[in-house]
């Protein structure tokens, strides 16, 4: 499939993600004879929003060396279907999420050396992104495979079963896409949020959620690359999250929060009284300790590693330090 018209400049080889709003698609270039992903949004309000997070950022000049270890948009169009309009962000191809990669290249996790390279690029992303261009942000992508892992990818998709065709619809499955090596990069800016904005929507993970999330996550995902065991694990009752459960691991691994911090937080009062003493809702896992939780990382100075992941995850956004006060701790 030919993915602009008029001029025709790309064609679409496979799909190759599928999310709630969008869907991603391998493509080659015509005119540069590269490859890139197309991402493509569902027609309706809102779709535009990483398209105008990537056009605020290319309005900044700044030559902050963070700005490199952000994923480029490299185009953009409209595609017209169905009476229908999508927009349409071309991207390099970048890998899987770090927790998925960590699952089906390694089957273990990395060493607490591996980890620290990609975690310093990381937060000299999210500097970049807090001090200059004034956005949240919680992605983290693998970069692009080699270009010869791409070509056999080309290769191997057009020796695939053919598309199922409906009377409606041409439904496509969705092609495993090959892994790279190196750093990571931050990407899908569509989850992006500008910061003099206020925000109430949750845009992590349940088992990530806090109450301001770039630091927070950072932690979470550096725990993720280290450890098989999950920080917080949380329940799923009757197909919801028990926000119960995971607030009193939280209380096990960090302690009780200030009395002044629960004051300013709503629905606070559904697990503590108004001393602030835990209403045993749901029982503290006492025995689960961060460093029970850090037995099986790899690596010299793990207390440094769990002292470095404590200021991170503190309860009062206010505390956690900055992008740049954790890339240079010691």
């Amino acid at each position: 499939m030919l993915f602009t018209s008029p001029p025709e400049v790309g064609l679409t080889l496979a799909k190759v993600g599928l999310g709630v709003i969008s869907t991603l698609w391998f493509a080659r270039d015509l005119v540069e004879s590269t490859h890139v992903i197309l991402k493509i949004y569902a027609s309706g309000q809102g779709r535009e929003h990483e398209l105008n997070v990537y056009t605020h950022m290319d309005s900044i000049e700044t030559d902050h060396p963070g700005k490199k270890y952000v994923r480029k948009l490299l185009d953009h169009f409209y595609l017209n279907n169905f009476q229908c309009r999508h927009i349409c962000l071309i991207h390099q191809p970048l890998e899987i999420n770090t927790s998925d990669l960590m699952q089906l290249r390694y089957g273990r996790r990395m060493t607490l050396e591996s980890m620290k390279a990609a975690i310093r690029q990381l937060l000299g992303a999210l500097d970049y992104l807090h001090s200059v261009a004034n956005l949240i942000h919680t992605e983290l992508l693998i970069p692009v495979p080699s270009p010869d892992a791409l070509s056999d990818f080309e290769e191997q998709v057009f020796n695939k079963p053919a598309p199922k065709v409906l009377k409606d619809r041409t439904i496509y499955t969705t092609s495993p896409f090959p892994y790279g090596d190196g750093l990571p990069i931050l990407s899908d800016l569509g989850e992006a949020r500008f910061g003099d904005v206020e925000h109430c929507e949750n845009i992590m993970p349940d088992y990530y959620r806090a109450p301001e999330v770039d630091i927070w996550s950072i932690a979470m995902v550096a725990w993720d690359i280290v450890s098989r065991n999950s920080l917080i694990r949380g329940e799923i009752r009757d197909d919801i999250f028990d926000d119960g459960v995971r607030i009193a691991q939280l209380v096990a691994l960090l302690g009780n929060p200030s009395p002044e911090f629960l004051k300013k937080t709503p629905m606070s009062w559904v697990f503590w009284d108004d001393s602030g003493n835990w209403k045993n809702l749901v029982p503290i896992p006492n025995e689960r300790t961060l460093e029970k939780l850090a037995a099986d990382i790899q690596g010299e100075d793990v207390e440094g590693f769990l002292r470095w992941l404590l200021l991170a995850l503190q309860w009062n956004p206010e505390d956690r330090p900055t992008a740049l006060e954790l890339l240079m701790d010691p």
